[in-house]
C-alpha cells in the first residue's frame, strides 16, 4: 500500500518537474538557511561571551574620577584619587564584597632577558586578582600567593605573549627577568585564552607582581583602580551602591554623582550582549523562516495543480464511499513527502557546509559553528507548521469536492 502511495506521489510530480524542482529547491533552500542562520548566530553569541569573560567574570571595575556635583563645601570638579588602603577599608565598609583586590599599573617599562629587551605593562595586584580576572597559571607555575606578598619578594606572573617575546621557545618558569634593572622570578605563566574586553591591554602582554613588592620599590601613594565581585552575582547592583556610599563618605562627595566614582559592571555588559545576540539570532531565523515560506507557497500551488488536475478520479473516489478524512490525509501527506525530501536535503546540506566552514580559520572571528539539537527541533517545527498550513487548503478542497460535479468535470 506504502509502495503504491509512492508510486501515485511519484507520477504526479512528474508531470509538474519544473514546479517540483522550484518547489523542492525552495523548501531546501530555506531549511539549509535556517539552520545555518541560526548556528551562525549563537556561535557568534558564544564566542563574544567566552572572549568577554576572558578578562572575568561578574567584577566590577572602579575607579577615581571627578565631582560633577558641589558638595560639603567641595566644589564640582574635584580630582579623587585611591589611596593604598582603599580595598582594606571597602573590604570591611562593604559586607556584600566577596573578592577585592587593588590594582596599580606601570607603563612601557623595560624589560630584560639576557640581553633581550622590550617594554611591558606591569600590574601590581592582591592574589585574589586571578580568580577575578580568570587568570589561570599554566601546568607547573603559579599566581601570585599571600606569602609571597608577606615576604615582599620579587616574583611575577607573566602573559603567555610576554614569555614568547623575552624567552621564545624556553619555558620561564624558574627564570630570571629584570624589570626596571632588578632582577625578579618567573614564578607563573598565564595560559592562552581569548579576552577582547579589557582596560588596562591584554593579560597576555602584561606582567604582575604582588603589590607589596611593587610599592617597595616603587612607593606609588595612589592606585590605578579596584576591580571587586560580589559574594552573590545577583546581589551585584546592592554592592555596587554600596561602594559608591562608602567612598562618598571618606572622600565627601555627593552619592548622586555618577561621575566622581565610574564603575564598569560586567553584569550589565553580559545582560547587553544576551539581550543583542538573542535578538540578532531572533531576526537571522526570521530571514530563514522567510525563505521557507516562499517554499511553503510553492508547496501549495503544486498541490492546487494535482487536485486540478485529479478532480474526477477523486469523484470517483467519492462516489464509491471514500470518506473525506482519507482524501484529506492522502493530499496531507503527499505534500510532507514533498516537504520532507526538501528538508532532509537541505538539512544534510546544511551539516555539510558546517563541517567545512569549520575547517576554515574563522574561530577567532565567529567562533566554533555546532549544530545544536534545539536548532534542529526548532527546524523540524518551523517545517512542520509551514507544510501543514500549505496543504490544508488544497488537500481540504479535494476532501470537500461534490462527486457529481468532481466526476462530470
Amino acid at each position: 500500500m506504502l509502495l503504491k502511495n509512492l508510486r501515485m506521489i511519484f507520477r504526479e510530480l512528474s508531470k509538474q518537474k519544473l514546479r517540483t524542482i522550484l518547489t523542492l529547491f525552495g523548501i531546501f533552500w530555506g531549511t539549509t538557511s535556517v539552520i545555518l542562520l541560526l548556528t551562525f548566530g549563537m556561535a557568534v553569541k558564544s564566542r563574544t561571551s567566552k572572549t568577554m569573560h576572558g578578562m572575568g567574570e561578574a567584577i566590577c571595575v572602579i575607579w577615581s574620577g571627578k565631582t560633577s556635583i558641589s558638595y560639603g563645601g567641595f566644589p564640582k570638579g574635584r580630582q579623587l584619587s585611591f589611596f593604598n588602603g582603599d580595598a582594606e577599608y571597602l573590604r570591611q565598609q562593604v559586607p556584600l564584597i566577596g573578592e577585592i583586590s587593588p590594582q596599580y599599573a606601570r607603563y612601557d617599562v623595560p624589560v630584560n632577558v639576557n640581553g633581550k629587551k622590550q617594554n611591558f605593562t606591569i600590574n601590581a595586584v592582591w592574589p585574589e586578582f586571578q580568580d577575578m580576572r580568570n587568570m589561570v597559571p599554566r601546568e607547573g607555575s603559579r599566581f601570585i600567593s599571600p606569602l609571597d606578598m608577606e615576604e615582599r619578594r620579587r616574583v611575577v606572573f607573566i602573559g603567555n605573549e610576554v614569555e614568547k617575546t623575552m624567552f621564545g621557545s624556553e619555558d620561564a618558569v624558574g627564570k630570571l627577568m629584570y624589570i626596571d634593572a632588578l632582577p625578579y622570578r618567573v614564578i607563573g605563566v598565564i595560559v592562552e585564552k581569548q579576552q577582547d574586553g579589557s582596560y588596562n591591554g591584554q593579560d597576555k602582554n602584561a606582567i604582575f607582581m604582588p603589590t607589596t613588592t611593587y610599592l617597595g620599590i616603587y612607593g606609588d601613594r595612589y592606585i590605578d583602580n579596584l576591580v571587586a565581585r560580589a559574594k552573590d552575582v545577583h546581589k551585584t547592583p546592592q554592592m555596587k551602591a554600596a561602594i559608591v556610599t562608602a567612598m562618598a563618605k571618606k572622600y565627601r562627595f555627593s552619592p548622586e554623582d555618577t561621575q566622581a566614582l565610574p564603575i564598569w559592571d560586567t553584569t550589565e555588559y553580559d545582560q547587553f550582549l544576551s539581550t543583542f545576540f538573542n535578538g540578532f539570532t531572533i531576526f537571522l531565523g526570521v530571514v530563514g523562516v522567510m525563505t521557507l515560506i516562499v517554499g511553503g507557497i510553492g508547496v501549495a500551488n503544486i498541490m492546487y495543480v494535482i487536485v486540478e488536475e485529479r478532480t474526477s478520479e477523486i469523484g470517483v473516489k467519492r462516489a464509491i464511499g471514500a470518506k473525506k478524512r482519507v482524501i484529506l490525509s492522502q493530499y496531507l501527506i503527499e505534500t510532507f513527502f514533498i516537504s520532507m525530501v526538501g528538508t532532509i536535503s537541505g538539512f544534510l546540506f546544511a551539516v555539510l557546509l558546517i563541517v567545512i566552514i569549520n575547517q576554515a580559520p574563522i574561530e577567532d572571528f565567529v567562533g566554533v559553528l555546532i549544530l545544536k539539537p534545539s536548532i534542529a527541533i526548532i527546524t523540524i517545527i518551523i517545517i512542520s507548521m509551514i507544510t501543514l498550513i500549505a496543504g490544508w487548503g488544497p488537500a481540504k478542497r479535494a476532501a470537500t469536492l461534490d462527486p457529481v460535479v468532481a466526476i462530470n468535470s
